[in-house]
């Protein structure tokens, strides 16, 4: 292999360090219901990192067999490299802990959806616990509205919701650091009673029912505006709101259609016996945002230190 073959596949391997972990646990524990488990993911996410991982190094991971998933041949070679990544990732965090007590300073951090979904307890009790001299204010929005009050500077960084196969503010590619920390899918529900409607409709019928809005600036905008848009459909709005949380009660209500995230989804077609579409889904990927320009300070360095063991985890 050439040096600038060597350097590009080692480059991939860093590239998508949720899928090196999802890849040496699955590898670990013989099958990815149970990697889902100890990462605390659900089994479609860990299933698309690790085909991220397969296509990215173009490498055969694994082979079913009657027993389950075995590593194959390359998979094999390839995770003694991964377990490698991982340890010079903790080695380095190791490394920092020796400057952690002198960071001090304030972090204006922009949260979307809710607390449990972006892991905030977790995030600020570890950020806590390392870097006491740090402190934390937080500004609620909308993914659209986090990215544009960090590109005006009002604050340091943020979470954002966006299609995993589009860059997020394009035009601003290259002036900011991206973390992609989850992938998940989008479900279309629709109230209790409405299962004959939606269960097995495609998006040219969805369309043409009464849905829930959400403002330009949201991810559920933009994720629906791309996939009616190639289907050449106009989505029949009858209420707009900007809170998950108000949009499942809309649903519940009757008032028409949504997204909402799988896991939810499916605890809301048990609890409320709301109906949940079949046919169709809208992957999604949570990520995490600062300006390149911030890269250099140390409450950012250990923002991003905190943000990847609570994610990461080692």
């Amino acid at each position: 292999m050439a040096p600038s073959d060597i350097r590009d596949f080692y480059m991939k391997l860093f590239s998508n360090i949720s899928g090196l972990l999802a890849f040496t646990t699955v590898a670990r524990e013989g099958s990815v219901s149970r990697a889902a488990e100890v990462l605390n993911l659900t089994q479609p996410a860990v299933s698309h990192q690790l085909k991220r991982l397969a296509e990215e190094t173009g490498t055969t991971l694994f082979r079913r067999t009657s027993r389950g998933l075995e590593l194959s041949n390359s998979g094999a070679e390839l995770l003694a490299k991964a377990e490698q990544v991982l340890e010079a990732l903790a080695e380095f965090r190791r490394s920092a802990q020796q400057g952690k007590g002198s960071v001090s300073g304030t972090l204006r951090i922009g949260t979307i959806v809710d607390p449990e979904f972006i892991r905030l307890g977790p995030l600020l009790r570890r950020l806590r616990a390392d870097y006491p001299g740090i402190t934390t204010e937080l500004t609620h929005g909308v993914s659209g509205e986090v990215l544009a009050r960090l590109m005006r500077g009002s604050i340091d960084a943020g979470f954002y919701l966006s299609n995993p196969d589009k860059p997020v503010l394009q035009q601003n590619e290259e002036k900011l650091h991206t973390v992609r920390l989850a992938d998940f899918a989008y479900r279309v529900i629709a109230p209790p009673g409405w299962q004959a409607q939606v269960e097995t409709a495609g998006w040219e019928a969805l369309a043409e029912l009464p849905w829930i809005g959400t403002p330009p600036a949201s991810a559920h905008y933009r994720l629906l505006d791309e996939i009616f848009t190639r289907h050449n459909c106009r989505q029949n709005i009858v209420a707009l709101v900007d809170q998950e949380a108000s949009m499942l009660e809309m649903v519940r209500a009757g008032v028409g259609l949504s997204l909402c995230r799988e896991s939810i989804a499916l605890h809301q077609r048990q609890a409320f016996g709301i109906a949940v579409g079949k046919a169709v889904s809208v992957p999604a990927c949570l990520g995490f945002a600062t300006m390149n320009r911030h890269l250099g300070r140390d409450t950012i360095a250990a923002l991003l230190d905190s943000l990847q063991e609570i994610w990461i985890g080692k």
